[in-house]
């Protein structure tokens, strides 16, 4: 039996390790992280992610873990990876995107071949955000057409503070750093907040401009001219 239908045949067999990366693209790994092994807790808070989100990283083989008696613990090899996953993530990668690119890098033979990869996938969802874009631009204009030939006077503003809808102050200012691009966890240590507070905050956002997640609501801000990029 070949090596393939041994593990097809162990549904339940833990996930295999990932490989060892010679070269990885160049993004910036949290500097609070301590040498040496670190502690799931840790790696949790310092790439602003929960230990499920870990877990399921590992399922997928995207980076591993081992035990120090009954705590998780991560390489300085797995720091690197996640590095890399947690930017991919940030831009709204699918995790299967994410798989592929990592096999990708994992082929590189050079720093320069690592960095073209990783510019290739950055480049290819900056395509698809483009898109999502120019959808939401279409769909703006088709709902506002149909407000204006259904309902008399005009649409009150999102932000007028008395529409039921309307963003608070604080809502503006987390949505105007999201759309400089920066993670939930920056934008709360920039607003002095609790990390849950300003995924709140964030996804109270989402719902007031009627998207399903913190891109295209950045996006509608942009188109509805909200904020400014």
């Amino acid at each position: 039996m070949s090596e393939r239908h041994k593990q097809a045949a162990r549904p339940n067999a833990p996930p295999q390790a990932p490989p060892d990366f010679r070269f990885l693209p160049r993004v910036a790994r949290p500097a609070s992280l301590p040498g040496g092994k670190v502690a799931i807790a840790d790696m949790a808070n310092a790439f602003g992610v929960t230990h499920r989100t870990l877990h399921f990283y590992e399922e997928k083989g995207l980076i591993a873990s081992s035990r120090i008696g009954l705590m998780r613990v991560y390489e300085h090899a797995d720091i690197r990876r996640m590095a890399v996953i947690n930017v991919c993530r940030e831009a709204g990668m699918p995790v299967a995107v994410i798989q592929e690119l990592m096999a990708d890098l994992c082929r590189s033979t050079s720093q320069q071949d690592a960095d073209a990869v990783f510019a290739a996938a950055l480049a290819s969802r900056k395509r698809e955000l483009t898109a999502e874009m120019s959808t939401l631009h279409r769909q703006l204009q088709q709902v506002t057409e149909l407000l204006e030939n259904t309902a008399p006077g005009d649409e009150p503003p999102l932000n007028d503070n008395q529409h039921e809808r309307s963003l608070t102050e604080q809502e503006y200012r987390c949505l105007v750093l999201m759309t400089e691009g920066l993670s939930t966890q920056r934008i709360a240590r920039t607003l002095d907040l609790k990390e849950d507070d300003a995924k709140s905050i964030e996804a109270a956002i989402i719902r007031k401009l009627d998207t399903n997640n913190r891109f295209q609501a950045i996006a509608k801000a942009v188109l509805l001219g909200i904020v400014q990029i």
